[in-house]
């Protein structure tokens, strides 16, 4: 599956728009990481834990929202995007959205 932030793709010609999909995942901070993150604030430096934790969110957000195309026939994901939020203290989503389409 072909997915791109790109509206149209240069030699590929949309065949048929499936209309949007989309993928989320909400996760909680983990309290060994709420501690390192809180000795980095004095420091400085990465939170990597934190960056690990959005990364997983993307990814599974991302496949999600994939198998949905899937789903729907799409060979195609374009003009993704990604948005968050905050959904509770502690608690972040990863919201990602695209058109699904059938590519030539």
């Amino acid at each position: 599956m072909l997915i791109s932030n790109m509206e149209i793709l240069p030699g590929k010609q949309i065949q048929k728009h499936l209309g949007l999909v989309q993928g989320s995942s909400v996760r909680a901070k983990h309290v060994g990481r709420d501690i390192m993150a809180s000795l980095k604030n004095i420091f400085g430096g990465e939170l990597k834990g934190y960056t690990e934790l959005l990364q997983e969110s993307r990814e599974e957000a991302m496949g999600r929202m994939q198998q949905q195309a899937e789903a729907i026939g799409a060979n195609a994901i374009l003009n993704v995007r990604f948005s968050t939020s905050s959904v509770a203290q502690g608690a972040a989503e990863i919201y990602v959205y695209g058109s699904a389409v059938i590519l030539e």
